[in-house]
């Protein structure tokens, strides 16, 4: 199943668009994104569940094939404050997902706090009680009739995509998955959840793939080989972060191997980054300039002149800075499409195409992607359907992949 972790809003509509509502569609939302305090999208939890059910609604898909899911949820966002005030906080914010309705929460104790000891690793038991006292805080709060499942464990590589490319990345060995399972359900023991440990479902683990600006380091199974034999001696799958832009074999692959959830984010979000651009190219050949709506150049300007998002991810002179402002895999330009100044100019510019027939020489050019489908009257000749055919051409990938 794939785990759609974004908040965008036609990222949503296009998976949940009615023709898709005969298999369950699985969204989440990760603690900085979405918390107690409003994360980076300035939303709750509630407020999230709202934003998703909306669009559901709008686009007859039925509530009930939803699952909403919570990742990395614990106290990664208070990482600089000492344990006690972060666990409070991180509590907090599982109890916050639990009511709100989320039913799938991944729990994640795996960093330092502001009073560990910054010259060791974590202890791997500490984690584990840190995990329980998260698990003890949910279960607190969860409604009886639809309890949620859980999922433990955390991956290596930096959520979001890495920021440096690297030869490979370090598959999870055997006895750190079997070390991570044993230790959480000992704590779950002691802390008198066991009833909660019957509900962990998957176990976070690196299957060797990996994405950063301007690579992608691609799944190699023989490599996972002894992960694949470990999960079927456990009642456990394997979820997998990180596989934005695997091929589609890789993502069979991936699947066969029992990693039964895999996480895409960035990938759906530059997607629809691509689309925005190729609509703009199209906007230039019809309109003169007085009347574009200049969405390229409003962006820039905007990233320019808020570099928070970016200015710590993307290094090297400014040309390369400005080029992977537009075009890195990693996709920090999904920070920026709620700007005001931003929003106005993608108002205008599917305003201005709306107005007109795109000609197929334009679409053959700048959008091959969805340029058949709307040749052959599979889809609208409209701004909207190449955006979402962009999307769906990711999502695609990953549906197939379950189904092979």
């Amino acid at each position: 199943m794939p785990s759609i972790c974004s908040a965008q809003a036609w990222v949503l509509k296009t998976a949940l668009r009615r023709d898709a509502s005969a298999r369950p569609v699985l969204i989440e939302a990760t603690c900085n994104q979405v918390n107690q305090f409003g994360g980076y999208t300035g939303m709750t939890p509630q407020d999230f569940v709202r934003c998703v059910h909306g669009i559901a609604l709008e686009n007859g898909f039925p509530v009930e094939g939803l699952i909403l899911g919570g990742d990395h949820l614990g106290p990664s966002p208070w990482q600089d404050l000492p344990e006690q005030a972060a666990m409070a906080r991180a509590e907090a914010l599982v109890q916050a997902y639990v009511r709100a309705g989320f039913t799938k929460i991944h729990l994640d104790a795996s960093m330092k706090l502001g009073d560990d000891d910054a010259n060791r690793p974590l202890d791997v038991e500490l984690a584990a009680r840190r995990t329980a006292r998260l698990a003890r805080a949910a279960e607190a709060a969860i409604d009886p009739d639809s309890p949620p499942h859980y999922v433990i464990g955390t991956e290596v590589p930096i959520p979001g995509g890495a920021t440096e490319s690297e030869n490979g990345v370090a598959v999870t060995k055997v006895q750190d998955v079997r070390r991570t399972i044993e230790t959480t359900h000992s704590a779950f023991v002691k802390a008198g959840l066991e009833s909660a440990w019957e509900r962990v479902v998957a176990v976070v683990v690196q299957p060797g793939v990996e994405f950063g600006d301007d690579f992608v380091l691609d799944y190699q199974p023989e490599a996972a080989q002894e992960l694949r034999r470990f999960a079927e001696t456990t009642p456990f799958i394997y979820e997998a972060h990180s596989t934005d832009y695997q091929t589609a074999e890789n993502l069979k692959a991936l699947v066969r191997d029992h990693f039964a959830i895999l996480k895409v984010g960035p990938a759906l979000t530059f997607a629809f980054r691509e689309a925005l651009f190729a609509l703009a190219l199209i906007e230039a050949e019809l309109f003169p300039d007085e009347q574009r709506s200049h969405l390229r150049e409003t962006l820039e300007a905007v990233m320019l002149a808020k570099p928070a998002y970016w200015e710590k991810y993307y290094r090297g002179s400014p040309r390369e800075q400005a080029l992977r402002r537009s075009y890195s895999l990693s996709d920090r330009v999904r920070y920026y499409w709620p700007e005001p100044a931003v929003q106005a100019a993608l108002d205008k510019l599917l305003a201005n195409l709306a107005q007109v027939r795109m000609p197929p020489a334009l679409l053959s050019q700048y959008a091959p992607v969805v340029f058949e489908e709307i040749r052959e009257g599979q889809a609208k000749n409209c701004p909207s359907s190449v955006i979402e055919g962009y999307i769906q051409r990711v999502l695609g990938a990953y549906r197939e992949a379950g189904e092979a």
